[in-house]
């Protein structure tokens, strides 16, 4: 096998072209074009060195998809709220780093509908749109308000919660296409459920603040040729090589004729990739 590169990796970096999702690979000092490689046999090899993808520092453990326990504890991007957006603290006077929490949390926030392993709610800020969708593995999306920070779109998120599920199936969602929704339809029974809810947190915060959209649904296609009938993943930490076929991408996944790898938990993981 030929070496394509070797050193700590991020997460994908994704586009998209047409509505195809295309993965590059930001891998030590270079970046591999991941869409391109389908069909190639690869080797992902784990050396065992893992450096935080905040402070650089070298970590024997990563907590949150690539930090260090240091910085898990202390920074903004690692605390609770960003899991459940509806505990955001900022207004509180408790925010971890409220210079962080104003670039990323005060600013405005889109509450969506989408189609990953099944009818889904969530949120996303609005730089956001369509990076989002790709890496949850989403073949439909349709904004549906625009809010003004991430508590907001937290709380309108949670009111939809009691209707619809919020978290995605990814074994279901590497298994095979899910079955096309109506959307916009499902929009509107959303909304005529959850009128109440909604009218209360528009009064509480001021219409300008929790805007209703009218936007046009965002499909996605990926770059799959076969998907597994059983998801099996690798698990780098116990086995240090994952290796196979590249059938196709997904959300975050590699999909191998031998596997899946979830390449977004091992940020910050000193890897090489060979073909």
């Amino acid at each position: 096998m030929g070496e394509l590169g070797q050193g700590a990796i991020a997460k994908m970096r994704t586009r998209l072209d047409e509505g195809l999702a295309n993965y590059r690979l930001p891998l030590g000092d270079s970046e591999i074009d991941m869409s391109a490689l389908i069909g190639s046999v690869l080797r992902i090899e784990f050396g065992g060195a893992i450096h935080c993808v905040h402070c650089n520092r070298k970590t024997k453990k990563s907590f949150s998809q690539g930090y260090c326990y240091p910085c898990f504890q202390k920074l903004a991007q690692c605390d609770s709220c960003i899991v459940s957006p509806e505990k955001c603290h900022y207004f509180e006077g408790t925010c971890r780093e409220p210079a962080w929490g104003e670039e990323h949390c005060l600013r405005d926030h889109i509450v969506y509908l989408s189609n990953t392993s099944a009818l889904k709610v969530g949120i996303t800020r609005g730089t956001q749109v369509p990076t989002r969708w790709i890496d949850q593995g989403a073949v439909q999306a349709l904004p549906i308000f625009r809010v003004s920070n991430r508590l907001q779109s937290g709380l309108v998120e949670t009111v939809f919660k009691a209707h619809v599920a919020d978290k995605t199936s990814w074994q279901a969602m590497l298994k095979a296409e899910p079955e096309a929704r109506d959307l916009s339809a499902e929009r509107d029974r959303l909304l005529a459920e959850c009128q109440t809810e909604l009218d209360a947190l528009v009064e509480q915060f001021g219409e300008a603040s929790i805007k209703k959209l009218n936007e046009v649904e965002t499909k996605i296609r990926f770059p799959v040729e076969q998907y597994p009938a059983k998801v099996k993943a690798f698990n780098l930490d116990k086995t240090p090589v994952a290796e196979g076929t590249l059938v196709g991408i997904k959300g975050q996944y590699l999909i191998f004729d031998t596997g899946v790898i979830n390449m977004r938990k091992y940020g910050g993981y000193e890897l090489r990739l060979s073909a």
